[in-house]
């Protein structure tokens, strides 16, 4: 028995024909929509990917970009369907199609839908990113004089600049890494020796920032050196002076920056699904209902569409028998790969 059967006079076959013509029109759209959205994400990851420990989160716009050309594509192809439904002589060449083009519609739209949750769900692994990759390039702050590392310097103070941001976690990062080139140090001078012997690493750390730490909001010139030391300036407390320097990390700073983006493109993209699920139901229904009509003479007369030709669990168990049938394909059969045998004479 055929489920969610539906009777359709020749108006409303016309009706649905155009409607799904229009929306297939609208999907190409919103499949452009998609490509520029994972164009537009894929480059901000790349302004950034030196601070990010790896590049698995780029696989959102990719997928992105593919999924918004596919659309493009499937729909500009189902409208040409639905143009051409209601005259028997061009639908016809087209209703061979139909099946193999509706089973690559519910793998695209499950595949959509899988995208749309993973731009919804991605803020924990980008977290884990952002994390190492700030780590790993605020070591690196102050390789100036080494090829593939003097960028890092310029990178970081436009980013804590950009993002009114400091360090990994918060400016306290800062005060755990030697951010110094030993090229700037005067290794005659007892402070710097005396730095550099009270911790097991050999590195010069002091309790200071990077100028772009500062935040231009505070109503004194900035303290960025001795930041801990309240008796190296006059009338400073560092715990209470909340505008001298700025509080929040950046990783905070770009997960917030790029979660927001990614909400939002989810919410964009689970839009799309909708509209695309409604393209598809339609172009079944829109297919079923013409299947019986063969000749012009039979296109104002009643007909019936359908969304499954047998019930949810005849259709559910047909597929398990087909992939099984499939699977059984797979299976090398030991018997018949045997040679003929050879009859030994004595």
């Amino acid at each position: 028995m055929a489920l969610m059967k539906v009777k359709f006079t020749q108006r409303k076959r016309v009706k649905l024909a155009q409607g799904l013509w229009l929306m297939n029109w609208v999907c190409v759209l919103a499949g452009i929509a998609l490509f520029t959205m994972g164009i537009f994400l894929k480059i901000e990851l790349r302004k950034r990917s030196d601070l990010m420990d790896n590049a698995e989160s780029h696989f959102v716009p990719n997928s992105l970009i593919f999924m918004g050309a596919l659309a493009c594509s499937l729909n500009a192809f189902a409208g040409k369907i639905c143009y051409d439904s209601l005259d028997p002589t061009k639908f016809s060449k087209w209703k061979p199609m139909l099946k193999p083009y509706l089973s690559i519609c519910l793998l695209f739209n499950v595949f959509i839908f899988f995208i749309a949750v993973m731009c919804l769900v991605t803020r924990g692994s980008l977290e884990s990113t952002l994390a190492h990759g700030l780590k790993n390039g605020m070591r690196f702050y102050k390789d100036t004089d080494t090829p593939g590392r003097c960028y890092m310097k310029r990178t970081l103070d436009l980013l804590q600049i950009e993002f009114k941001c400091c360090g990994n976690n918060g400016y306290r990062d800062w005060f755990e890494i030697q951010w110094v080139s030993n090229r700037y140090l005067d290794f005659s001078s007892k402070e710097v020796k005396d730095r550099i012997k009270s911790n097991v690493d050999g590195k010069y750390l002091i309790d200071g920032v990077p100028f772009s730490c500062c935040n231009p909001n505070s109503p004194r010139p900035c303290i960025q050196q001795q930041v801990t030391n309240n008796s190296a300036h006059y009338s400073y407390d560092h715990q209470t002076e909340e505008l001298n320097l700025w509080n929040r990390g950046c990783r905070e700073a770009l997960l917030s920056y790029y979660t927001s983006m990614m909400s939002s493109m989810g919410a964009l993209v689970l839009i799309v699904w909708v509209m695309e699920m409604a393209v598809m139901i339609g172009l079944r229904y829109l297919h079923t209902s013409l299947d019986a009509i063969t000749s012009s003479e039979d296109l104002e007369s009643d007909s019936e569409g359908w969304l499954l030709e047998k019930s949810l669990k005849e259709t559910v168990m047909s597929m398990w028998a087909f992939l099984k049938s499939l699977g059984k394909l797979n299976q090398v059969d030991d018997g018949g790969d045997k040679g003929p045998s050879v009859a030994t004479v004595s």
